[in-house]
């Protein structure tokens, strides 16, 4: 059976002489795991668009339940990140983090457009790394059924107009009155509680038209990070080479 598809390369992994096998996000069918034969030998043709990050309008052959790539034109390539190694070791997160999250076989219409918006806002400078990382993070953990609920106290059940308290571990907030920070939350003013609200909910598209002033975004940066290596319970190597980068 073959399928015409497009798909972003997650991962790479070089397979016996002159081959890899990739993951691909595709828009259609979710996670792949796709054979690329030849693509390491020179001149080859699916060379550019087997590399990480790359984007490309696919032609893929299934036999007993496993692809192989036979024809692909390139889409987009985001050069911009492969000019500065902080910009691409954070794509390569994003890209790690979309794996972990996707179900091979399984779609998930949002998975792909978030990712490749996040990596066309980096790739073009239309946003800072600081602003897009947490964006990214937040709307990952929402569209696979981890958002936090933001909009009210959790404890007394009243609206937050000011400082409250982010419970990392149970992804609820609790207002100042209530004592959120005796039971661990971090300390969030209302202009993070605000963009994490927005990030959580607003439309696709309108997913980075926010701003913050700089004491708020390290506010929802921290509790970005925080709260998705909490609710995946793992580390991300690429995350750990990106923070590397920045020292």
């Amino acid at each position: 059976m073959y399928i015409n598809t497009t798909g972003l390369i997650l991962r790479e992994t070089a397979y016996k002489e002159s081959s890899k096998i990739l993951t691909v996000m595709t828009g259609g069918e979710g996670k792949l795991t796709v054979t690329a034969h030849g693509a390491l030998r020179r001149n080859s043709k699916v060379a550019a668009v087997t590399q990480l990050l790359a984007f490309s309008e696919m032609t893929l052959y299934s036999r007993r339940d496993r692809w192989t790539l036979t024809e692909a034109r390139s889409v987009e390539q985001f050069i911009g990140l492969r000019s500065d190694i902080s910009l691409l070791a954070l794509g390569a997160y994003f890209a790690e983090l979309t794996e972990a999250v996707a179900d091979e076989d399984s779609p998930n219409p949002e998975l792909l457009p978030l990712c490749l918006n996040a990596l066309y806002a980096l790739s073009e400078g239309l946003k800072t790394p600081e602003f897009v990382k947490p964006a990214f993070e937040l709307r990952l953990m929402a569209i696979s059924g981890f958002a936090p609920l933001v909009e009210s106290c959790f404890i007394c059940g009243g609206g937050i107009s000011g400082r409250a308290f982010l419970d990392i571990a149970g992804g609820t907030l609790s207002c100042a009155g209530c004592g959120g920070s005796g039971f661990g939350g971090v300390s969030l003013g209302i202009g993070a509680i605000e963009a994490m609200r927005h990030i959580i909910g607003v439309e696709a598209k309108k997913l980075f038209s926010y701003s913050l002033g700089p004491p708020s975004q390290r506010e929802l940066a921290d509790a970005a990070e925080g709260y998705l290596l909490a609710h995946l319970d793992r580390g991300f190597r690429t995350l750990d080479y990106y923070k590397g980068i920045q020292l």
